[in-house]
């Protein structure tokens, strides 16, 4: 299989972790970096020994296909740049900055035949995919998600919905097949003039109840799915990648007195082995693998506006209720099934 010739839009710090990871991928070929910083483009290119490139054009001459590490406000312009230009392109969360980019992105998208994916890097942790597999052994009730930081260090360019909310939105949407059928959100704005803290409920026509938490005013960073079914209780950690599973065992009968039937009823605590995989490997090996074969993406263009539509619905929901206006109708265009 030939290598596929990438670049990166945007050296931050996530941008630097995309050319780390390009740098050592099998079947890519890390050949430059672009970004509005000439300092630090120069500085990253140095580390990598790939060429810098001031002008995104310029970049798009030499590649097959490009990441976009950009600010969210930048994803749509550059990216229907680089699709006109007839390159791949991985685009970090969320797609764009509004639904109606994203429509519009999504048509020329799936017009060009291009792979257009959306970095929802959660889709492949090793312990969400495994939980997955669980899943399809027990019936599940009720499903929480937790996304829980500090505020230091966290991407104020947008609020908390589209920051850290949108991992878990995209997740919900891979296990329901489909839109929610009812929204009850809330939210606080606490460090910034935008939402700090969000509170979600979601129902669904067929399915368990979900529920999804994202704070970054929380000294305790937290990435977790909680699952109770009929079956067992599961505890699923993103961060150390690992995941509990609390069954009940029969009752074991001691003894009868006049007070009734005595008995004792344990549980046991089983620990579902992970595979140990940096989730950024495997994303990037997929995009890489999808733009050389001509494959479907896992996380497609389609995924990524699914998913801002649903933290659309949320933040106004949210922003209504923080000024005090009347609550924003659920739109309930449902997303293909999964």
């Amino acid at each position: 299989m030939r290598s596929l010739k990438v670049g990166v839009i945007g050296v931050g710090r996530m941008g630097q972790r995309h050319c780390r990871v390009y740098a050592n991928l099998r079947h890519a070929e890390l050949v430059g970096v672009c970004d509005v910083s000439a300092e630090l483009g120069r500085q990253v290119a140095q580390q990598y020994e790939v060429a810098y490139f001031a002008d995104v054009d310029q970049l798009l001459e030499k590649v097959d296909a490009v990441s976009l590490v950009t600010p969210t406000p930048l994803h749509y312009d550059l990216a229907v740049r680089c699709l006109a230009a007839g390159k791949h392109v991985l685009i970090e969360k969320p797609i764009t900055e509004t639904v109606e980019q994203a429509e519009r992105l999504t048509a020329q998208a799936e017009a060009s035949g291009l792979v257009c994916m959306v970095g929802h890097i959660e889709r492949f942790n090793a312990a969400y995919m495994e939980l997955k597999n669980v899943l399809e052994t027990i019936t599940p009730l009720v499903i929480n998600f937790r996304r829980l930081s500090a505020f230091a260090g966290s991407n104020v360019d947008v609020d908390v919905v589209l920051d850290l909310m949108i991992h878990d939105l995209n997740l919900v949407l891979d296990l329901a097949g489909a839109a929610p059928a009812r929204i009850s959100a809330q939210g606080l704005s606490v460090m910034s003039p935008t939402i700090d803290h969000a509170v979600v409920n979601l129902g669904f026509t067929f399915g368990p109840i979900m529920s999804v938490t994202a704070s970054r005013v929380t000294e305790h960073k937290v990435r977790s799915i909680e699952v109770t079914a009929r079956e067992a209780y599961l505890e699923c950690d993103l961060l150390n990648k690992s995941i509990l599973a609390y069954r009940e065992t029969v009752g074991e009968y001691l003894n009868y007195n006049h007070r009734g039937v005595k008995y004792r009823q344990e549980s046991v605590v089983e620990r579902i082995q992970v595979p140990i995989f940096e989730p950024m490997l495997l994303e990037l090996q997929h995009f890489v693998e999808c733009a050389l074969q001509g494959k479907a993406p896992l996380v497609s263009a389609r995924d990524g506006l699914h998913a801002l539509v649903l933290a659309d619905q949320i933040r106004r929901q949210i922003l209504a209720e923080l000024q005090g206006a009347s609550a924003v109708p659920v739109r309930l265009e449902a997303p293909a099934a999964v």
